[in-house]
């Protein structure tokens, strides 16, 4: 697909300083032509500038140098570039990075990516930086160690943000029962209206009395309009997101809804060697 040239639809394309950029940005697969063509109308039928921020660095504590390392011949960033830049709902892609050596692995690839402050404590720090150069509607969070991306989490991401009174989203899906009791994937309860109670890496809701509720996993993709971020980095980290070293936290207990869409595309955030392992057998399973 030509990125919607068709749609005369406009394509956003800033400049910024420390940002790399390629023609060959937009060349991986698509997916199937009627998903292609659902999007299509998706954003036609709610033109947004919407940018993809995919914030990575090399100081991960858990599983150390993460962002690069190797699945089937890819480092992880390049399978969540990939996953994203299939997406047509998208006006740019870009890699947010404190690292030289990612920018390097980016501009070898023909990623687009820009140089961020080492400064910053959360991901979302690192968008808002970006949010202050690029001007866009909506600005997505996809975390870089999301390697099973796919451009059906951007759509069911922006469906949340049609709304514009929504000034933050992100998605769940049914938990796997490995991840129930797993801190490593974090649970997410939901209101009636799909606004987030609470997000925990404990198992949540607690089953008192065996009436097997289902349980519901948050996955690492994230909206905000250009407020939310604002209002996010001038508030100081709250007393639950140290707890569950949680960032999300910080907008609940600042009063400050999450709306959450439901994917049945469920991912494997990537924290540990175990982890690792699991998403290079699904990658290499296909």
């Amino acid at each position: 697909m030509a990125r919607l040239a068709a749609t005369n639809l406009s394509i956003l394309r800033v400049p910024a300083l420390g940002c790399q950029t390629s023609g060959a940005l937009r060349n991986q697969s698509r997916s199937a032509s009627e998903l292609q063509l659902l999007l299509v109308r998706m954003k036609l039928a709610t033109p947004m500038k919407a940018i993809a921020v995919i914030p990575a660095r090399l100081g991960s504590t858990r599983l150390t140098r993460k962002a690069l390392r190797d699945i089937a011949g890819v480092p992880m960033i390049g399978h969540v570039y990939r996953g994203v830049s299939a997406s047509p709902l998208l006006d740019e892609v870009l890699v947010a990075t404190d690292s030289e050596e990612i920018m390097n692995v980016c501009r070898r690839n023909g990623w687009h990516a820009c140089m961020t402050s080492s400064d910053h404590r959360s991901g979302t720090e690192r968008v808002h930086e970006i949010s202050s150069a690029h001007a866009a509607d909506v600005y997505l969070n996809v975390q870089g160690d999301e390697p099973l991306t796919r451009p059906e989490h951007v759509a069911s991401l922006l469906a949340v943000m049609r709304d514009p009174a929504v000034q933050v989203g992100t998605l769940k899906t049914r938990a796997a029962v490995v991840d129930i009791t797993n801190p490593n994937a974090v649970k997410v309860v939901t209101d009636g209206s799909g606004r987030a109670l609470y997000f925990s890496r404990a198992t949540i809701p607690h089953d008192r009395d065996g009436t097997q509720p289902v349980y519901y996993k948050h996955l690492g993709f994230y909206a905000y309009r250009k407020p939310a971020l604002d209002r996010f980095v001038s508030l100081p980290e709250s007393s639950l997101e140290k707890s569950e070293r949680l960032e999300q936290l910080r907008f609940l207990e600042n009063g400050i809804p999450i709306h959450v869409g439901e994917t049945p595309y469920d991912t494997v955030g990537v924290d540990t060697e175990e982890d690792l392992e699991r998403v290079t057998k699904l990658i290499a399973q296909g």
